[in-house]
């Protein structure tokens, strides 16, 4: 029987009281028995409107009948022959913007719980799936893989699935990259993602660890090693700063460097984990990104009293998932939008003492079609703060473009590709952040399968 409620089964949550002082997952999953009322919202409708949303091309109304007909293991079955990454997907994604954007039951309520259904069916395939030995036939062609966030791991897996040999290089001492480092535990549970990982191990994928591309190995001696392609998924991971007075001041992070001493280094498990990380008791997070969401959340887990986020456009224009900033609120941060930093004051030590901001109001649209926000003179004021934390968005790291000869880079600073994710270089592919600039999980994972689909098509001809 369909279920016509205009409104998504709810999926349980912790407490936010409890939540905000650990880092337990916030969203607790569906039970079968949600799940299975959930999927029975979907109408399952002729023209799948929900897939042009996807990109990677997710069978959503198949696997959302497979939890209908009550074959979990069949829903995971058909997630998992297009989306490399399910559990992943069905926990980061922005839904909101792109399957369920489409949902026709989202025109008079609430779309379908597309995000939800995933995540259950992929957590219930780890709790009660057999791995199946799949034979993999080999054609001895290698393929090199730069980066082992989504788009990398995609790539990779994509790749070993049609029999090449795939090596990952991976720059840091654990692979998964934004997966592993940016995201926080309370989000994205390592160990969700370390099951992923091997996975593709498991069908003969190598990963090479502490492996920085552009110095301990440049792209072209890669091709002398015998790789006949490469594909460069090395993402975004130089963070910008406003270039205001106090930025080297103690006590100021890029939110990279923060959620890298939290999440990869487990500094929230200090002293367990020798990596400290110094939050002092009032936090200033400057942006409204899910980036800056997770730093702000992450430092109130980290012991911070208050922890307040700075954003020069009001709430509306906030660019973060709704269900981020909403779980924000819920867990008491505060939000100072139409505010814009312009110094950060030294306690006379050295170290922060306080965020100098002034107010903003919105004028006409700009390039990104939000209203630019425009300083209103004479409102300028102090907010106190003892740590600060840029949260402005990545670019991606030069080291890769400036050690490869013949690579065509655009003024931001990213590579360029054209619809099959090939460079200007001959047999070198990008995809993700590296070629778009920070943005989502899926979107990299969608690059991540179109070269791989060209890499394929152009090997084997």
């Amino acid at each position: 029987m369909a279920n016509m409620s205009p409104e998504k089964v709810k999926m349980n949550e912790l407490d936010p009281k409890m939540r905000a002082k650990c880092f337990e997952e916030v969203a607790t999953g569906y039970t079968a028995a949600q799940a299975l009322e959930e999927s029975q919202r979907c109408l399952n409708c002729k023209n799948k409107p929900c897939m042009q949303g996807c990109p990677v091309n997710v069978r959503i109304p198949e696997f959302i009948e497979k939890i209908r007909e009550e074959d979990f293991l069949g829903a995971y079955e058909i997630i998992k022959s297009t989306s490399n990454l399910p559990a992943v997907c069905g926990r980061v994604c922005p839904q909101e913007n792109q399957c369920e954007k489409y949902c026709v039951r989202g025109i008079k309520g609430e779309p379908v719980g597309i995000g939800r259904l995933e995540r259950f069916a992929a957590d219930y395939f780890m709790e009660h799936g057999k791995k199946e030995e799949k034979e993999i036939k080999k054609n001895g062609i290698k393929v090199a893989i730069c980066g082992s966030g989504p788009a990398g791991l995609t790539c990779a897996g994509d790749l070993a699935a049609a029999g090449f040999d795939v090596t990952v290089f991976e720059a840091l001492h654990t692979p998964g990259g934004v997966l592993m480092y940016g995201i926080p535990q309370f989000r994205l549970p390592k160990e969700i993602v370390q099951k992923e990982i091997d996975s593709l191990r498991d069908m003969g994928v190598e990963i090479k660890t502490n492996y920085v591309i552009g110095k301990s190995e440049l792209v072209d001696e890669l091709f002398e090693d015998g790789f006949k392609a490469i594909f460069i998924g090395t993402g975004a991971g130089l963070p910008r700063f406003m270039g205001i007075d106090g930025e080297m001041l103690c006590g100021v992070y890029s939110a990279n460097e923060l959620l890298t001493r939290i999440n990869l280094m487990k500094g929230y498990k200090f002293p367990d984990y020798d990596t400290p990380v110094n939050i002092g008791k009032h936090v200033c997070v400057v942006g409204g990104g899910n980036v800056a969401m997770d730093a702000a959340r992450s430092s109130l887990r980290m012991g911070a009293e208050k922890v307040s986020i700075v954003y020069r456009r009001s709430m509306d224009e906030m660019p973060a998932r709704r269900e981020e900033v909403h779980h924000a609120i819920e867990e008491g941060i505060e939000f100072n939008v139409l505010t814009n930093p312009v110094e950060i004051i030294d306690n006379g030590e050295g170290a922060v003492g306080g965020l100098k901001c002034i107010k903003m109001e919105l004028g006409e649209p700009d390039a990104s079609g939000r209203r630019r926000p425009i300083p209103v003179e004479g409102s300028e004021f102090t907010i106190d703060a003892d740590t600060v934390v840029m949260a402005l968005g990545q670019s991606p790291n030069p080291l890769i473009k400036n050690t490869t000869e013949g690579l065509e880079i655009n003024k931001r600073g990213c590579i360029v590709v054209n619809e099959d994710g090939l460079s200007s270089k001959a047999n070198v592919y990008a995809g993700g952040d590296v070629v778009t600039g920070a943005a989502t999980v899926i979107l990299a994972m969608g690059a991540g399968k179109t070269a791989a689909k060209a890499i394929i098509d152009s090997l084997k001809a």
